[in-house]
Parts: structure tokens; sequence; C-alpha cells
């Protein structure tokens, strides 16, 4: 182990290989930037290794499964036998290649940056320590400056006896070779009612335990109440306003004490929120507030002098697609290239449960909080006619906010099948403001579940 310090200077420092950091260092170091790229885990960050690629496999597997279920309904006798055994195969092969990141770190070098597995901290105005797995530290100071992307991780309430159990994150969710016979889901949002659906259909015994009053509190409560049917008709049961008192774990399973009730599981998926990586990364040498679950970025993602901030720190939505968009702003500021500013008026977001959960802009509690005068609308998905089609498995709707005074959208909501694809003729609408009047003279391909939008606009005010 060597505590030897090397001094080094190079145009950028990106901190954290998420989606976002990975795709900025990739395209400065592209652009014929010295680059350095730093990651004490993973290059590419959760999103491949632990959520968005394999639990949509999983989903997916799940998915097949309850279509299978619903062809005795549709077109005869089909005998299920469930198997977790492909789903991890796909996840531990395809999706993660057995969590190793050698292909992403050789992607990065082949585009000419350093790649460094270490800990990094800032240490000053375009400074930055790295810690590397042997213990030694190299010193970086950054001619242009420094990028963070430091993203978040699994939070556990305080609840008292959970700590030290074996209990689950998404992380442990997604490396397991196989099914609880029962699992008990603490949390109500998109990952534990993922991964809540998933389990169930695959055998498990799930009850989910939510402290809000309603499943996937951001959505509209309409979207909540749908999405708390369909689990329920699938065998899960879902307690909400639980005021969990006290974890156990004895004799291979866990006892969740909510009020009076014991509910008992033999995993217990802890889903409860997310803690920002802003702890030890220095941001008090550069002026920035150490203690806080966000850092606070103008409309090119600049945070202080020499500092750029991606990704879900900065508070705009903790997603994918958010921290590549940030990435591409803040990537031209750093080559001082003019474009767009960051502008979050039409961010879209979907839970994949079945049926997915989709929505864009704001709710109709949030416009109304605005002081927006508020028009809604909305539709049933099984009364559409892709949806009579459709048959089992349709359940959802259409939900359209307006802003009265100006006539366009500024949110929406699509519960069904596939709504997330069903969502992005109304992201464009939102981020486009299409006036309402011109959306309703559309033609609708028909018979497809897009056309229950027609159905929301007609209903718009009535």
């Amino acid at each position: 182990m060597s505590n030897e310090q090397h001094e080094h200077e190079v145009d950028l420092v990106v901190v954290g290989l998420g989606p976002g950091g990975e795709a900025l260092a990739t395209g400065a170091a592209q652009a014929g930037l010295s680059v350095v790229a730093v990651d004490k885990h993973l290059v590419g960050g959760e999103c491949p290794y632990y959520g968005c690629i394999p639990s949509k496999m999983m989903l997916r597997a799940a998915g097949t499964l309850a279509e299978a279920r619903r062809a005795g309904t549709l077109a005869g006798d089909v005998d299920v036998t469930p198997s977790w055994a492909p789903v991890a195969r796909r996840i531990r092969e395809e999706a993660t290649d057995d969590w190793d990141d050698t292909v992403a770190v050789r992607r990065l070098e082949d585009a000419g940056a350093t790649v460094h597995h270490g800990t990094a901290r800032l240490d000053g105005v375009r400074r930055v320590l790295v810690e590397l797995r042997d213990g030694s530290t190299r010193a970086y100071t950054a001619r242009r400056g420094v990028v963070v992307n430091p993203g978040t991780r699994p939070a556990a309430p305080p609840v008292p006896g959970l700590e030290g159990t074996p209990y689950w994150t998404n992380r442990e969710a997604l490396q397991a070779t196989e099914v609880p016979a029962s699992l008990v889901v603490l949390g109500g949002g998109p990952i534990g009612c993922e991964l809540a659906q998933v389990f169930a259909r695959f055998g498990s015994r799930v009850t989910v335990l939510q402290h809000n009053e309603r499943l996937l509190p951001h959505d509209e409560p309409e979207a909540s109440a749908a999405l708390e049917r369909v689990l329920a008709e699938e065998g899960v049961r879902v307690v909400t306003g639980a005021e969990t008192s006290e974890v156990r774990w004895a004799d291979g399973g866990f006892t969740v004490m909510v009020g009076e009730e014991r509910v008992t599981g033999d995993r217990l998926l802890v889903a409860t929120g997310r803690t920002p990586n802003l702890d030890g990364l220095g941001l008090d040498t550069v002026g920035l507030d150490p203690s806080a679950r966000s850092v606070e970025v103008d409309e090119r993602l600049r945070a202080a002098e020499g500092l750029w901030v991606v990704g879900d720190v900065t508070g705009h939505g903790a997603y994918t697609h958010v921290s590549m968009y940030q990435s591409a702003i803040a990537l031209r500021d750093v080559l001082e290239q003019d474009g767009p500013s960051a502008a979050y008026s039409a961010v879209p977001h979907v839970t994949f449960t079945d049926p997915e959960v989709a929505g864009v802009g704001m709710t109709e509690q949030q416009a109304r909080d605005a002081g927006l005068r508020v028009r809604t609308g909305s539709t049933p998905m099984e009364s559409s006619s892709r949806g009579f089609v459709h048959g089992p498995g349709a359940a959802g709707l259409v939900k359209l906010v307006e802003d009265a005074d100006r006539g366009v959208l500024v949110g929406a909501t699509v519960v069904g099948p596939a709504g997330g694809e069903v969502l992005h003729a109304l992201a464009v609408a939102v981020h486009a403001e299409v006036p309402v009047d011109r959306l309703r003279t559309m033609i609708w391909a028909y018979p497809t579940f897009s056309r229950a939008i027609e159905s929301a606009l007609a209903d718009l005010g009535n």
C-alpha cells in the first residue's frame, strides 16, 4: 500500500460514471480533451447493473407469465410453470456480465479517457483527489473543470431492528437466484411496486407496506388507485398508511410490526427511497453545503466555479433520461459550445408495472398549487376500442391537465398496456405547448391505445 500522492494536470475530471457521467466523459474525450473518469463501483452506474436494464428483464419475464395465464380467456388452456432460472441467467449473462464493467471501461478508454476505480473527492476549485483501490492517491488539477455525477444509493428507514438484518434493497433483489416463498416490501414507490408484482407473478406471497396513503404518491391519485386494484386482483396485499414500528429477524424469516399486526415474510425488500451520494464528496471545499440532499445548478448545470453537476442529485428527477439530457447540456458548456439550456416542464417518467403508469409534466394538484386555472379530462383505457379488443390486462386510463388560460396541456398521465409508449404523444404536446384546439383536430389511428387521448381531450372541462 502506497501513500505517495501523484500530481497531474488534465482538462476535465468526471466523478461518478452513471449514464450521464459516462456519456459526458466519452463525449469530452472524443472532442479531444484529456479526461480522467472516476467511479468507486461500476462504470455505467445503477441503471445497467441494478436498475433499468435488469429490472425490465424481470418485468418482461413476469409479464410473459401473466399473458400466458390470460390465454384461458382469449385463446385456450395453457399450463404455466414459472421458473426463475432463465431470469437470473439473462440478468447475470446478458445484462450485467456477472456485474463486471470491463466492457464499459474499455469503451471509455477507447474514446480516449483515463479510467480509475477509486474514491474521488473535491479538494478546492478544479481540483480532485482520487484514492485508488491499491491505497495510493492521485491529485488532479482540471483546466476546464470537474463534472460530478454521484448518483444515489438505497436508503433504509430508521425502523428499530432493521439495521443488521439481511434485508434486500433493489440491488440484492436484482441478484436473486430464487423466488422467496413470501416477501414483504417496505415502500410503494416505483421500485417497490415493480418488484412486488414481479415476485408475486412468480409465485411469491407478497405484502406491500406503504407509509403514504397511496401507492406511487407522486403520480395522479387515479393512477395509484388503478394500480392498487390490479395488484390486489393478482394476490398482492397492499397496506397503505402503514406505520412500521419494528423489524425482527429470526429463524430465517422476517417479522414486521405494523400497529398490532405481525406481517411475516421469508425476505424483506426495503424500497423506501434513495440517499444522495454527496457525503464525503468535498463539497465544502468549493463553497457548497455538504449536508444538502441536492445541489442547486443553473440552466447550464453549473454549481460553482469550474464545477458542473448532473444526475439525481440535482433534484430534477432520479431518472436515467434526465441524467443523459443534463450531461449533453453540461458537455456543450464544458466545450464552450452554444445550445439550448435545461428546461424541465415536460419530464416524462414510467413505472413499468402491468399496467404501466406513465406521466409527464404536472399532476392536477401540482398545476393547482402553481396557481393555474386548471381543466382536466380523462377516459378509462378499457373503454377505448383497443382496450375492448385487448381484453384482460387493459386496465388503465388517460388523464390530461390543461392550463385553461393558455389552452395548452401542462401534464398528462397514461395507465395501461404500453403506457410509456402512448405517453410520448402527450410528452410532445406538453413540451411543444401544442394548443389543445390543435390536438383536437388530429386524426388518431384506429384502433390504438393512443386513441384514448382523443376521448380524454373531448372530456376536458366537462
